[in-house]
């Protein structure tokens, strides 16, 4: 019994190493964040979802536009988090 622990605890130990070292080698994030100006101010105080909603009256084909290989247009604050 005492045997089996041990090597629980070492199985343990190793998984948690391999975890780390994965985690610490993950990129750094690149996505740009919410910007703190003027513009932006009144979706701080909201929740991600109400926020959200509002996204699409500037950052459109007539305003500001999306590069070619943005993803998904409507869930702006999962990538681009506010500070």
């Amino acid at each position: 019994m005492q045997k089996k622990n041990i090597y629980l605890n070492i199985l343990f130990i190793l998984f948690c190493a391999g975890l780390l070292a994965f985690l610490l080698r993950a990129p750094e994030e690149t996505t740009a964040k919410m910007p703190h100006d003027k513009d932006h101010a009144a979706f701080f105080p909201m929740g991600k979802k109400e926020a959200e909603k509002h996204c699409q009256s500037c950052h459109n084909a007539e305003g500001v536009t999306f590069p070619a290989d943005h993803p998904s247009k409507n869930r702006c604050l999962f990538c681009h988090k506010r500070n």
